[in-house]
């Protein structure tokens, strides 16, 4: 029981000062089960979404034929799994971090909705045949350009036709690492803005994928993805004003 649980606390008699005191063992145990636990967690959800991603694919794929490496499914599954990383990424920092109930809440579900996400990407890209992520170096988003004629963000600001270097959201590594930095509100604040862009970023990759891809489970999880960032876009904008501050712009 710890001093915090202890009834009559303010009228017990001193203690010797060279006794250690009950919070010397219970919170180094306390934080290190917490972390556990995640991390398990962590571990299911990965499993258990490669799992659900692999036997989808397999009971629908005998009869037709799997997407190649150039199509909207493929492209779709490898950069969103990349974009999908490092939201889980930052989304672990704040969940570890802050002292805000509520924005630990939804670090937390954003973290594990996207991990059995990524992790049913996965089990797809492994019944197809291709590469889990993208080759070291290549661009991303040359299936959302329709050979030249259709618009998207080029991560920078403005639009282009073709593959990006920077998917649109990503934070950078400088960003990130200001991240890991930071506690209290300087944290909540700095993460729901990387968030909230980040999820700008990937909604229209998400949007694009659910009316393109050729696979109807794809074209599935795509929409999830718009429905669950677009609500958590709208929850963040809130959570940002209530703290005074703005929106990042997004590139």
């Amino acid at each position: 029981m710890t001093e915090r649980e202890q009834p009559g606390l303010d009228e017990m008699p001193e203690v010797d000062t060279d006794e250690p005191e009950d919070d010397d063992y219970d919170e180094a145990p306390s934080n290190t089960s917490r972390v556990l636990v995640f991390v398990a967690a962590a571990i299911v959800l990965l499993l258990v979404g490669a799992a659900i991603g692999m036997l989808v694919t397999l009971s629908r794929t005998e009869s037709t034929a799997a997407p190649d490496a150039a199509s909207v499914d493929v492209g779709f599954a490898q950069d969103m799994r990349v974009h999908h990383l490092q939201a889980v990424t930052m989304a672990g920092l704040e969940r570890d971090r802050t002292t805000d109930p509520v924005l630990r809440g939804i670090a937390f579900d954003i973290e594990s909705t996207q991990l059995t996400q990524l992790s049913e990407m996965a089990g797809w890209l492994t019944v197809w045949g291709q590469p889990d992520l993208p080759a070291p170096g290549a661009a991303h988003m040359g299936w959302m350009s329709e050979g030249g004629k259709h618009q998207h963000s080029n991560g920078a600001g403005g639009t282009t036709t073709g593959p990006v270097q920077r998917m649109p959201g990503m934070a950078t590594t400088d960003e990130v690492n200001q991240l890991r930095k930071l506690s209290g509100k300087d944290l909540d604040v700095l993460f729901l803005q990387l968030m909230l862009r980040h999820h700008q970023g990937g909604l229209e990759m998400a949007q694009y994928a659910a009316e393109h891809a050729s696979v109807p489970y794809v074209r599935n999880l795509a929409q999830k993805v718009v429905s669950s960032q677009d609500n958590e876009i709208k929850l963040m904008t809130q959570y940002l004003s209530q703290r005074g501050a703005k929106p990042l712009p997004f590139p």
